[in-house]
């Protein structure tokens, strides 16, 4: 029997892989996060399955109840939200479920940052802009950011930004990346990426944290910084250059 870690994308249900979908309506358990997975997700389980809102248990107490279904031949499903691999909180998990002898396999979903990015239209990396866009957080009342990954040595790169788990922290996070980006650089924060009550606030540097204190932004939401975000003064890619050739393509006359 096997423990399945399912990314349920971002919020709109239908952002869900094909194969999450069918791993949630064939397993017989599932634990999902409830504050950030929609219910429309959940209800792809089977009418007869055991759902268990897990964001009121402890760690100890959701390992408990996969090894006494485990041990009952139970296939579960445990969904988290955007994808699994981004502050998913699931190293943990599969380290006790390693120590129980419990197979599990990782289903990838949507992260919030490209649900983001599909939002407003555009891409995150633009030629001659930026080509790297670091996913990182701040410490507030979660884990240590590790030595070395603090936010202005990011900003010292220049690249665009997406920044988790941060949107209580803007004044922090403005005074450590002002120096790099200036107080105009473009900000976008999204609040609830893809769901129904989705905020998109357009704003800079310099207005960040008035603009989310209007809008009463104080959870779930993304930071997204960089000039990529209100830039359309950038090269063409060489990828669909007529002048440049490649395996797939003759050099045209």
């Amino acid at each position: 029997m096997t423990v399945h870690f399912i990314g349920a994308g971002p919020g709109d249900p239908e952002l869900i892989t094909v194969r999450g979908r069918r791993l949630i309506e064939t397993c017989s358990v599932c634990l999902f996060a409830g504050s950030l997975v929609p219910k429309e997700v959940i209800s792809f389980a089977p009418k007869d399955a055991i759902v268990v809102d897990t964001a009121p248990l402890h760690l100890d107490e959701i390992i408990q109840i996969i090894a006494d279904q485990h041990s009952l031949g139970k296939n579960i499903s445990r969904v988290h939200s955007g994808d699994p691999s981004l502050y998913g909180a699931i190293s943990e998990q599969i380290r006790r479920l390693k120590d129980l002898k419990i197979d599990f396999e990782i289903t990838p979903g949507v992260p919030a940052y490209a649900a983001a990015a599909a939002t407003l239209g555009q891409e995150l990396t633009l030629p001659g802009i930026s080509q790297t866009v670091i996913l990182t957080r701040t410490s507030m009342k979660s884990s240590k950011m590790p030595e070395g990954e603090e936010l202005f040595k990011l900003a010292a790169t220049g690249a665009t930004l997406a920044i988790h788990l941060s949107i209580r922290n803007l004044r922090f996070i403005r005074r450590e990346i002002e120096p790099y980006y200036g107080l105009k650089c473009p900000v976008v924060i999204i609040y609830r990426a893809s769901w129904p009550d989705q905020k998109i606030i357009k704003t800079d540097i310099e207005n960040m944290v008035d603009a989310a204190r209007r809008e009463k932004i104080t959870r779930t939401a993304l930071i997204l910084v960089g000039s990529v975000l209100e830039n359309q003064d950038f090269e063409d890619s060489a990828l669909y250059d007529p002048a440049k050739t490649h395996l797939l393509r003759d050099k045209r006359t």
